[in-house]
């Protein structure tokens, strides 16, 4: 089946897209300094988002149970909560600008943990803002998370942390280590750091449909993505080289059911991983 281009009329280069829950709109983020909101089944252009004042790195959209509505980040330092009012007419219903640097990954929390964005800076923070019953946001620091800057972070799913106000996330960082962080009672503690050669340029952290294994994966400027399994918790990470890539690795993304990750390399090339019977990894 031949692939669907899609024209997005941005002016420059295209940093992130993301489709929403349904499937049928795709965000998509660009050093134009904008965000378009595009139907999949027609491509119609359904909106123009404009707020940032510097390259959009990321798009996200938060889940449908708390209506249409979308973040982004940018180089500019800011995070920008987009809401859909009316059909196709978008407002900004927060913007945060605690971060003293470009802001170059956010991700939404599994909803059953209520509205909660974690968002990673070069400035070496990662903050975590939750939304309040009465309109406002709740703020968490984890300061100097990765002293010379974060790139990415990735929740864990609320399978792996069903202990009632525990939440875990990993970050990735320019210090070549991808770190999990544990939340527990409202105070954030790095939990483990797991080691690579370069910068860890992204983190994805698998669905697990329930089951206790947890599974991670990091890729890195040194050429390498790693898958690391933790069979329950308690248990130590074993990792596992996916490949080497022979070239820097920029985004890992999980399938919904936690058993497909897909790769993006250096070299323009897409491939896509699973685990065998065995325990290797194998391209699909």
């Amino acid at each position: 089946m031949p692939g669907k281009r899609i024209e997005t009329g941005h002016q420059d280069v295209l940093h992130d897209v993301q489709m929403d829950y349904y499937g049928k709109r795709i965000a998509t983020a660009s050093s134009d300094n904008t965000i378009r909101i595009i139907g999949i089944g027609n491509s119609q252009h359904l909106a123009n988002l404009i707020g940032h004042r510097g390259p959009v790195w990321q798009v996200a959209w938060a889940h449908p149970k708390f209506g249409s509505m979308l973040a982004s980040c940018s180089y500019d330092g800011k995070v920008i909560i987009w809401k859909e009012e009316k059909e196709t007419e978008w407002i900004q219903l927060s913007v945060f600008d605690d971060h003293k640097a470009s802001v170059n990954s956010i991700c939404w929390a599994p909803h059953e943990s209520g509205l909660s964005l974690a968002c990673g800076s070069s400035d070496g923070n990662i903050s975590v803002f939750s939304a309040r019953p009465d309109g406002g946001w709740d703020k968490s620091i984890i300061e100097q998370s990765h002293p010379a800057g974060v790139t990415s972070v990735s929740w864990a799913p609320t399978g792996f942390t069903a202990t009632a106000g525990l939440q875990k996330l990993v970050s990735g960082g320019c210090d070549g280590t991808a770190k999990v962080w544990r939340r527990d009672n409202g105070t954030w503690r790095m939990e483990d750091a797991l080691l690579h050669g370069d910068w860890v340029r992204d983190v994805a952290w698998a669905p697990n449909m329930g089951l206790p294994k947890s599974t991670i994966a990091s890729a890195s400027q040194d050429g390498k993505v790693t898958i690391w399994i933790k069979p329950k918790e308690g248990d130590e990470w074993d990792s596992k080289v996916l490949d080497d890539f022979e070239g820097p690795v920029w985004r890992v993304s999980w399938s919904l059911t936690g058993n497909i990750l897909a790769v993006a390399d250096s070299k323009q090339n897409v491939t896509l991983w699973k685990e065998a019977v065995d325990g290797e990894w194998i391209q699909v």
